[in-house]
């Protein structure tokens, strides 16, 4: 049992009025590990915080927590879908809300009978299609009688894991399964799977959830009418698109007749938001195109859009790509490649290898919004008055004293800001590149996982000892958007992150310590090679989209000499995109207001020529550029951030990282376990 406390601002001020829920595990809806526990943790707390209520989550199987809720150990249940909610005493359904899409699943080479799927199809008479065609759908046990009248011939297993390996295995020819589900197990556990899989177009049942109260008592009565009124509320003010929204989980926007519609998958950065704003400038030149929105942060974007490549599902037509993915997506068919790009495009002015990362076989799969390395900025404010120098090269000894010297959490000011939230492109980019500064690499030559080496025993220690000795509280949920939020409060005297958020950090209009802001190069250790990494994102246009010729023109807008031009005009030079053209560092007006920029420039021109850190066979600096690695990375992230919370020492994660990324190596292929 793990159990987490979401706090309610709101609540009333006398009495408290709290309730706890008994939890079950369905990712990517509902998990400890998922952001805010996942969109029914963070809708359940907004809907009974708005009524007056704490709530408290505890995670337990399923059936134990049906087994609590009936004795009146827990005050509710979730989720619960529509056979879970069958009417018992003492127990009471809520209203639903969204919950989870099923249907089915299959290899793209599986043949299926005659008219399965039709406009208007449901899943039970596709069900009754198959059992007629004597073709095997795979099963969570307890859970086939979920659609009408079950599918039979079923074959049974234990999780969906399970069934997808058999579908693989070709021990069943379709599984029942929710979309979402089925997705994030193939990005996170079986990344070989993706493009192999899809869905049977058109046949598809939706399942509400709802959380079931304990209604023996006026209490529980009482809590249940207070969430079906907070869950009103919610849908009248827009709460629940906007939590759904946040988790990557809302439904496709209907399209009006004559109307092209374009889906962006962003990031929630600043630069990415400026962007949606001047994208007004987009439209009106292209009256027929409305675009649409769908802004996350780093790590359910990159869960977003992988999935959405897993199972076929074409839901975007741009799509914000990292340095990572842009190889890997082009080599295997993923992206629309660029034809010749217009004269006013100025090709050239791009970086060289900014451009290079973008290209695969002579063209060109993304164009570049904006590019970065890392760096430390700190307050020259506060280092001043402890009387501290930071060397134009330090260490991360060096970052350790001074964070010692400058932890004031008594005064709201934190030693060090650094990535806590796990992901692989959270906190493990950071702890990637402390890895390379100790001299540390993933693999060896023959593809040996080396996590357990004294490298990364020293990285792993020095980073957890920073955040857990002078960082802010609960570091394990901020990453970059919530430190660049701490360091513009003033809040941190250090951080360790991004190039890009020096436009920020600078600017008086967005960071209250402007004035008091410097930056040098990222920490070493025993060596500088892959200290500082090398990153972009790009815009592209995914081969499922049906807009691909109107969403290059996006993207050719967007990326554009004339684009950075509108950004300075409207927010001034030190807002507009980093680290794409050399003729922004070129201007004079950028110079003036950007005296991070010969700073900058600097970091990505070493990270370019360092893009393969010393003695790695792999490309990439804070990441290993292979197909696996995000499902790796996340793992090992996950493995990370417990050590920074207290729940296992160092060498019990390295042990634990090891162990499984050496399983998921053996199983593609890479080397024997």
């Amino acid at each position: 049992m793990a159990w987490a406390v979401l706090a309610a601002p709101g609540a009333l001020a006398t009495e408290p009025l709290n309730v706890t829920l008994a939890a079950t595990e369905r990712v990517p809806y509902l998990g400890e590990a998922l952001p805010g526990g996942g969109y029914v943790a963070e809708l359940v707390t907004e809907a009974l915080r708005s009524q007056g209520y704490t709530v408290r989550l505890q995670f337990y199987p399923a059936a134990r927590g049906l087994a609590l809720l009936r004795r009146g150990e827990v005050d509710g249940l979730l989720p619960a879908t529509e056979a879970d909610a069958a009417p018992e005493q003492g127990l009471g359904a809520s209203d639903a809300f969204p919950g989870d899409t099923v249907g089915l699943l299959k290899k793209t080479s599986t043949a299926l009978p005659p008219g399965l799927a039709t406009p208007g199809a449901s899943l039970a008479s596709a069900l009754a299609a198959l059992r007629q065609a004597g073709m095997r759908v795979g099963v969570v046990r307890g859970a086939a009688g979920e659609a009408g009248e079950g599918p039979e011939p079923a074959d049974t297993a234990a999780d969906d894991l399970q069934n997808l390996d058999k579908l693989e295995r070709d021990r069943v020819s379709l599984l029942l399964i929710d979309k979402y589900t089925a997705a994030d197990l193939i990005t996170g556990r079986r990344p070989h799977l993706i493009g192999k899989l899809a869905f049977v177009p058109e046949v598809f049942q939706s399942r509400p959830f709802r959380v079931i109260f304990n209604t023996r008592t006026p209490q529980g009565r009482a809590q249940l009418a207070a969430f079906n009124a907070g869950l009103k509320q919610l849908r009248q003010g827009q709460g629940l698109a906007r939590i759904q929204a946040r988790h990557g989980l809302q439904p496709a926007p209907a399209v009006a007749p004559g109307e092209q519609r374009l889906v962006i998958g962003t990031v929630n950065n600043s630069d990415m938001l400026v962007m949606r704003q001047l994208a007004r400038e987009f439209e009106t030149a292209h009256p027929r195109v409305k675009l649409h929105w769908r802004v996350m942060d780093e790590g359910t974007l990159r869960t977003r859009l992988l999935s959405d490549l897993a199972i076929a599902d074409g839901q975007f037509d741009v799509i914000t790509l990292g340095a990572y993915e842009v190889p890997l997506w082009a080599q295997r068919g993923w992206l629309e490649p660029f034809g010749p790009l217009p004269a006013a495009y100025e090709l050239d002015d791009l970086f060289p290898g900014v451009r290079a990362g973008l290209t695969h076989a002579g063209q060109l799969f993304a164009l570049p919004f904006y590019a970065e390395s890392s760096l430390t900025y700190y307050r020259t404010d506060l280092f001043r008055a402890a009387g501290l120098t930071l060397p134009a090269q330090p260490t991360w000894d060096d970052i350790a004293t001074a964070a010692a010297r400058l932890h004031r959490p008594e005064a709201g000011v934190y030693g060090i800001c650094l990535r806590g939230r796990p992901g692989w492109g959270e906190n493990l980019a950071l702890i990637t590149t402390m890895a390379n500064a100790y001299g540390g690499r993933w693999f060896d030559e023959r593809w040996r996982a080396e996590l357990t080496s004294p490298p990364w025993h020293n990285a792993v220690t020095m980073y957890a000892q920073l955040l857990g000795r002078y960082g802010p509280p609960a570091p394990t949920q901020n990453g970059f958007n919530e430190n660049l939020r701490l360091f513009a409060l003033g809040r941190c005297a250090m951080w360790v992150d991004a190039s890009v958020a020096a436009g920020t950090l600078y600017d008086p209009k967005r960071s209250q310590v402007a004035q008091q802001v410097a930056v040098t190069a990222a920490p070493r250790a025993v060596t500088d090679r892959g200290a500082a990494w090398l990153w972009s994102w790009s815009l592209a246009v995914p081969q499922s989209s049906s807009q691909r010729s109107v969403a290059q023109d996006f993207i050719t807008w967007a990326t554009s000499r004339g684009y950075i031009r509108s950004v300075a005009r409207r927010y001034g030079w030190v807002a507009v995109p980093p680290g794409t053209r050399k003729s922004t560092y070129d201007s004079e007006e950028y110079r003036r207001v950007a005296p991070f920029h010969a700073a900058v420039r600097a970091a990505l021109d070493g990270a370019s020529v360092q893009a393969r850190a010393p003695q790695h066979q792999y490309p990439g600096i804070q990441y290993v550029g292979i197909p696996e690695f995000p499902a790796i990375g996340s793992q090992v992230a996950v493995e990370l951030a417990k050590v920074v919370s207290g729940q296992q020492t160092v060498p019990q994660a390295l042990q634990r990282s090891q162990s499984l990324t050496t399983a998921a190596m053996a199983a593609a292929g890479y080397a024997p376990p």
